[in-house]
């Protein structure tokens, strides 16, 4: 079996997920007949927390070591905070903007991120370097986002 094809269908699956999400919180919030995302994000979150300590508990990892907890940089603990923001901006906005502008926005956001933090070798990545072929992909995202909103 190809791995790469199968990590790629397992990428694709996650931004399934993501897409999934946004519209359930979204209706979250309204069956909630709540007017802000408060309580429909942390609901969300209190969903991931739960699906965490079972898979814990299921699998029963190996907890790593605390001297290595302890020295990790700081913007390793910054994953729990963002994916809030990401279940929040899901939950206030998706409704506003439709499922698929709102994950269109969000991937578009995060190709331009991940393409800097590429280019920099931030956060602990191996350089690649922005190409025109990386610009012109970029490129096309944003154009596909107009497409999706606008036409």
């Amino acid at each position: 079996m190809n791995w790469n094809i199968l990590y790629a269908m397992m990428a694709a699956a996650a931004g399934s997920f993501i897409a999934l999400q946004a519209s359930a919180n979204s209706m979250f919030r309204r069956n909630l007949a709540l007017t802000e995302p408060w309580y429909a994000a942390f609901f969300s979150i209190c969903g991931t927390f739960i699906t965490a300590v079972v898979l814990m508990l299921t699998f029963r990892p190996s907890p790593p070591d605390m001297e290595a907890v302890r020295s990790t940089q700081w913007w390793n603990w910054i994953g729990g905070p963002l994916g809030a923001m990401i279940v929040l901006a899901g939950a206030a906005l998706t409704e506003k903007l439709g499922a698929a502008a709102f994950i269109a926005l969000v991937v578009g956001g995060q190709l331009m991120c991940a393409m800097i933090l590429d280019h920099f070798a931030l956060m602990g990545l191996s350089e690649q370097p922005i190409t025109w072929g990386r610009i012109a992909g970029a490129l096309l995202v944003v154009a596909g986002v107009g497409c999706i909103k606008y036409l």
